[in-house]
């Protein structure tokens, strides 16, 4: 087919040439470092964003950092890598890389398009998060909180969309702020982490009417790789951005294994030893150790611990930003005769929704969703790569059902334990899994679109880039 079947979005994509990219430590390792160090992150981790009673330290200390190392390295082998290396083969963004998967007219909404909606679900719980780290300096009444959500969320909108370049040359440091907070309550409660009882700890968060069980050796595992991979599914798939910017093979899995794995599990098991070693100091029952309560009581001094809940909502206003401004990029490329304020406005108006009615502050909904949404998109990735050759196969016409056929069902799939009574252990891992394996199955069937001719081979282009380098 001749190249003027391509649309324009692809035809007239260009690959970031080799003179742009760096090595792994300049660019893929610290941003991801950077996500994964959002207080909204690690402050899940003791619950695992569930509502057991004991959350992931039912089985102990032991298991709880185990599930964090088997869901780290899930994050990085399945939903990175593959996406990673595309990005470094081809040069080319996500919305024009899926399009071997979903077509160059499905590539709108997919990923296009529903990764830009998806950033003002990431707004909403940001705004959230950070009005209750903000609320006690205003008298703590969720009144307060609501006002200061509604703020948060439209200024990080507005700046998102008109000067997110000012945010880009602070956002680099402010992520140390997070790490030494972790790092100062680490060390206070350090001590108690060998008096820690899984038993008690149970006892101690049993509600009346509610669970009086903690989760069973399985149940902590499947709890980590659900919070953790949920909540990092559309960043794996951005892996192919962060791709881009890299120089070899080895510059894409040293940036995953420092950012996306040692991160999350220096981050993450930081919290759960605070709160498993504030529990065996003093009986301390506390599931979100960014609570400014909890960090008053640890540090002693209830003023301490408002300080530090205003300083990580400091930390967490760039990834806002950065979240309006991945939706407007994305809705500039999807809609593009739709005014960019009208659309981003519109998406922020749901972020407050989200943020001031508290659906944005049940993580464990949130990141199932999530995982949902974009764990068929990496799994139906990278069987298309495998069987590819390992390479961009290069856009497909239309839709490609093989691509949206397995989406469907692993959404479905992955969704199911939010909206019923249907157990899946693992769900965003399971949503990776069907849509990996219906991708195959798909595809031999003979389900995939052709693939449209392109002017030149990006993955030539850049090759033939860095030879000359």
């Amino acid at each position: 087919m001749s190249n003027g079947a391509l649309p324009d979005y692809v035809s007239m994509a260009k690959p970031n040439p080799a003179s742009n990219r760096a090595p792994w430590y300049k660019n893929t390792a610290p941003t991801y470092a950077g996500i994964f160090l959002w207080f909204v992150f690690w402050s899940q981790a003791p619950s695992g964003g569930g509502v057991s009673p004991g959350g992931v330290l039912s089985q102990g200390v032991g298991v709880a950092i185990l599930g964090l190392v088997v869901a780290a390295l899930l994050c990085h082998f399945l939903f990175y890598v593959v996406p990673g290396l595309l990005g470094l083969k081809t040069g080319l963004p996500l919305y024009v890389v899926g399009t071997s998967t979903y077509g160059v007219q499905g590539g709108f909404l997919m990923p296009g398009f529903l990764m830009g909606a998806l950033q003002f679900g990431w707004l909403g719980v940001n705004a959230y998060f950070a009005s209750q780290a903000l609320a006690p300096l205003f008298g703590g009444s969720a009144a307060a909180a609501k006002v200061i959500a509604v703020i948060w969320a439209a200024v990080a909108a507005f700046v998102g969309l008109k000067g997110i370049q000012y945010v880009a040359k602070i956002a680099t440091f402010l992520p140390l702020i997070p790490l030494v907070i972790l790092l100062i309550m680490l060390s206070k409660t350090i001590g108690g982490i060998g008096d820690f009882d899984a038993d008690a700890l149970i006892a101690a968060g049993t509600v009346e009417g509610g669970a009086t069980a903690g989760l069973s050796f399985i149940g902590v595992i499947a709890l980590s790789i659900t919070f953790v991979v949920g909540f990092f599914a559309t960043a794996g798939a951005a892996g192919v951005d962060f791709g881009t910017n890299s120089k070899d093979e080895k510059d894409v899995q040293m940036g995953g294994l420092i950012g996306i794995a040692l991160a999350t599990i220096v981050a993450a098991g930081a919290a759960i030893l605070i709160a498993a070693g504030a529990f065996g100091t003093s009986g301390t029952y506390a599931m979100n150790p960014a609570d400014p309560g909890f960090m008053g009581g640890i540090m002693g001094s209830p003023g301490a611990g408002k300080t530090m809940g205003l300083l990580l909502a400091i930390a967490a206003f760039p990834p806002a930003c950065f979240s309006s401004f991945i939706a407007a990029n994305s809705f500039k490329t999807t809609l593009p005769k739709v005014n960019p304020f009208i659309s981003v406005s519109i998406g922020a108006a749901v972020s407050i929704i989200l943020a001031v009615t508290g659906w944005a502050g049940q993580a464990g909904a949130v990141f199932t969703v999530i995982g949902a949404s974009f764990g068929p998109v990496c799994g139906a990735m990278m069987v298309d790569y495998i069987m590819a050759g390992k390479k961009w196969a290069g856009p497909r016409a239309g839709w490609n059902m093989a691509g949206w056929i397995s989406w469907v069902v692993g959404f479905i799939v992955g969704i199911l334990p939010l909206v019923s009574s249907v157990n899946i252990p693992a769900a965003p891992l399971m949503a990776f899994i069907v849509g990996a394996v219906l991708y195959f199955i798909l595809a031999k069937a003979g389900m995939e679109s052709k693939v449209l001719e392109m002017a030149a081979a990006p993955a030539e282009k850049t090759q033939g880039e860095e030879k000359s380098e």
